[in-house]
């Protein structure tokens, strides 16, 4: 279903996308034209307040702003896409799954999916139930799920205790179905991760000694040190047979499998 847009309210954003905050952008940008053609005007006209004339243009056309802000990203995010698929074709054990890797879908698969991604990481929440029809829908092709807490800071350990419980959940037969529910608790906290593995019947243990095993900390290690390797810097980032996908949505991310077969 396609929804019409007011004649005065802005373009939809794509929810998948992650742009930088344009007004903040807008204004650097401003300042930049203004000043660069106060500083070439007077080489090329002989005088003028060009400044000003580019300001009240600027001021009157603020959709041109908005249209450079959209390309930079985009050249931003395809520069990207680009360095980490030279990363990771470079050396394409980094996103083979190891041994104890939440991995789905035939071994010798002709494609492989995987997807790196944080449990607080709200465009990977939004992501979540795409991927998994993906998976429904694409039983030929492997899917690698790879944990990747990166959004704890100054002392939290949620993104990281949420991984860890997964990998246990992985561990005992059940990832699935914590994962998706990791994923759909809005607010996450270590009493929610607690609850979700006991409604799923995952034990890690009177002292919790099942999220120190070292299988799950050489997972997250690996994963890590193999992120590290391309260069990665977000979450969710998805690869398909090795190319980096440019956008965080399911159905980009089925028409690439499309392609790959």
């Amino acid at each position: 279903m396609t929804e019409q847009t007011p004649p005065d309210a802005a373009p939809a954003r794509d929810p998948f996308a992650r742009f930088g905050d344009p007004r903040a952008t807008a204004l650097a940008l401003a300042v930049a034209v203004v000043a660069l053609g106060a500083a070439a005007w007077p080489q090329v006209s002989g005088g003028g307040d060009f400044g000003a004339r580019v300001r009240a243009y600027l001021l009157a056309n603020p959709e041109v702003l908005d249209e450079v802000v959209r390309a930079r990203d985009v050249k931003a995010n395809a520069d990207r896409v680009n360095a980490l698929t030279r990363a990771a074709q470079a050396n394409p054990a980094l996103l083979q799954p190891g041994p104890n890797e939440p991995a789905f879908g035939p071994a010798d698969a002709k494609v492989t999916v995987v997807e790196y991604f944080d449990y607080r990481c709200p465009y990977c929440k939004l992501a979540a139930p795409g991927y998994i029809k993906l998976m429904q829908d694409n039983p030929d092709v492997r899917f690698v799920f790879r944990e990747w807490p990166i959004l704890d800071r100054e002392g939290e350990i949620t993104s990281q205790y949420a991984a860890r419980a997964a990998l246990v959940a992985h561990a005992q037969g059940k990832y699935l179905p914590v994962h998706q529910a990791l994923m759909a608790e809005r607010s996450l906290t270590i009493e929610a991760v607690d609850r979700i593995l006991s409604e799923n019947g995952v034990s890690i243990g009177a002292n919790r000694e099942a999220l120190q095993s070292p299988p799950v900390a050489q997972v997250l290690a690996d994963v890590q040190i193999g992120a590290g390797r391309m260069g990665l810097d977000a979450t969710p980032t998805f690869f398909v047979n090795g190319r980096a996908m440019p956008s965080n949505d399911p159905e980009a991310i089925g028409r690439a499998i499309q392609g790959a077969r």
